[in-house]
């Protein structure tokens, strides 16, 4: 029993210390008192995986599929995900977890949230083994006028399906989405420094 529990603790904190988050401009105490935002997502310069660009990982992809016929199907969700599952997740998170701080796309807010992904890893899953996805991304904070108030990258963030099911790596990745507007909304929140 102890043993079980040992293992468990590790576990937990393992998956704890697997998502970093590190303020590199600014501040969160700069928001205090902001209730609305904007919220705007980046994909430019993207990585993938091992590969330099995304471009090289579609690629590889893509010609693992081509026998079968799915390579365009796979290209063409690679893109919709974003619009699709990524940033309805975002919002959707991070607008359950704190509402008396909401996140919108194009709502006219004064303030808005930048989420550039800059490296994504799908992750895996073939019922026998698999790894959650992980996104890094920086996020700022800015004025309307352009003025960043914060701005931090989050490394690591996990991505998982409920209880393994989680095959398709769309949904994976949207689960990283999830957990980051997760973090973001309670760093919102703390204020932290």
């Amino acid at each position: 029993m102890k043993k079980i529990f040992l293992l468990g603790l590790i576990a937990v904190s393992t998956f704890a210390m697997a998502q970093k988050m590190k303020v590199t401009s600014g501040s969160f105490a700069a928001l205090k008192g902001i209730v609305l935002f904007d919220v705007k997502f980046d994909y430019t310069d993207l990585k993938v995986d091992k590969f330099k660009t995304e471009e090289e990982f579609l690629k590889d992809k893509m010609k693992k599929r081509e026998e079968k016929g799915t390579d365009d199907d796979f290209k063409k969700s690679w893109f919709a995900d974003r619009e699709n599952r990524y940033e309805p997740k975002f919002i959707e998170s991070f607008n359950k977890r704190e509402e008396s701080i909401q996140v919108g796309k194009n709502n006219g807010a004064p303030y808005v949230i930048n989420v550039k992904t800059t490296w994504i890893y799908p992750g895996f899953n073939v019922g026998v083994m698999r790894r959650d996805s992980k996104i890094h991304t920086t996020v700022s904070v800015a004025d309307k006028d352009g003025k960043v108030l914060v701005s931090a990258d989050y490394t690591d963030v996990p991505g998982s399906g409920a209880m393994g099911y989680d095959y398709d790596s769309g949904y994976r990745i949207s689960e990283c989405y999830a957990k980051l507007a997760k973090e973001l909304a309670a760093d919102i929140k703390k204020g932290k420094k």
